[in-house]
């Protein structure tokens, strides 16, 4: 059995292989070998989101090394992230910020611009040379809910409560979560979860295909790191040809992912015996 001892041990041997290449704002990206993790670090607030938090998640994109092959999203404390800051909700908004008034009386071409911007923050998790993992606890809700799909994979604790509740307060979800919400649960069971609200918890997630897999809370950490360390066993170009070939499956005919396949095969075949550009 693992004393404790023993334990703290090993968290200290693998923080002393990590490097820190941000922390700012909420969030955290340390670097060990291929294996980014990005930490939303404010539990006391539940990991709540702001504007801040989320041009610090655009920046710990744009700062990956290029050797990192594996991103893990986690969250600190006992929720992966309540959603957008109930701050955001008042007159004043964020200090520095424009407030969601401010936004409105703006113009069509401005307020597109700043969702844009916040978009930025969900978009990144999707590149073709890495796969990410969100590692699921607790609450996620609204921006929390749209930041797990925003990874490739989901790994939830047996406590996780997923819910959309942008509708219930007169807005939408537009933190990019729409289309991997259908894509993965299709449009019916998306358009439910979105308008009504409600909690899907964990047996559900893994269900109807939200959670790749869900595990009791004290295996989470495990349970990705076993994950990422199936996914570091094929060879990188091999992982990424497949990831592109399937993102590109909903907009091509079956014919034309035929094409596709037989195009991506053709590049590995080559690379394989040593003729690739």
């Amino acid at each position: 059995m693992t004393s404790l001892h023993d334990s703290e041990h090993d968290e200290r041997e693998r923080n002393e292989h990590e490097q820190l290449v941000l922390d700012k704002d909420g969030v955290r990206l340390t670097v060990e070998d291929a294996v980014a993790t990005v930490t939303l670090t404010n539990p006391a607030k539940r990991n709540a989101q702001s504007p801040a938090l989320w041009r610090a998640l655009t920046e710990a994109g744009r700062s990956l090394p290029g050797s990192v092959r594996i991103v893990v999203l986690r969250g600190e404390g006992k929720s992966f992230s309540a959603g957008l800051d109930r701050q955001a909700f008042t007159p004043e908004g964020f200090d520095g910020e424009p407030s969601f008034l401010d936004m409105a009386r703006g113009s069509d071409e401005d307020l597109d611009a700043v969702i844009a911007e916040y978009q930025d923050a969900f978009t990144w998790w999707r590149r073709s040379d890495i796969v990410s993992i969100a590692a699921v606890q607790g609450h996620a809700i609204g921006a929390g809910f749209q930041l797990a799909l925003a990874c490739d994979l989901r790994v939830v604790a047996d406590d996780v409560q997923f819910a959309m509740r942008e509708t219930s307060l007169g807005l939408v979800p537009d933190l990019t979560g729409t289309h991997p919400l259908v894509s993965l649960v299709g449009y019916a069971r998306a358009l439910e979860i979105c308008a009504t609200g409600r909690f899907v918890h964990a047996d559900e997630a893994e269900r109807i295909g939200l959670a790749n897999l869900a595990v009791p809370a004290a295996e989470l950490d495990s349970a990705v790191r076993d994950l990422g360390a199936a996914l570091l066993a094929a060879p990188r170009s091999a992982v990424i040809e497949t990831k592109a070939l399937l993102q590109g499956v909903a907009g091509r005919s079956y014919e034309d992912q035929r094409v596709a396949e037989r195009a991506a095969q053709a590049r590995r075949l080559r690379d394989l015996a040593g003729l690739g550009d």
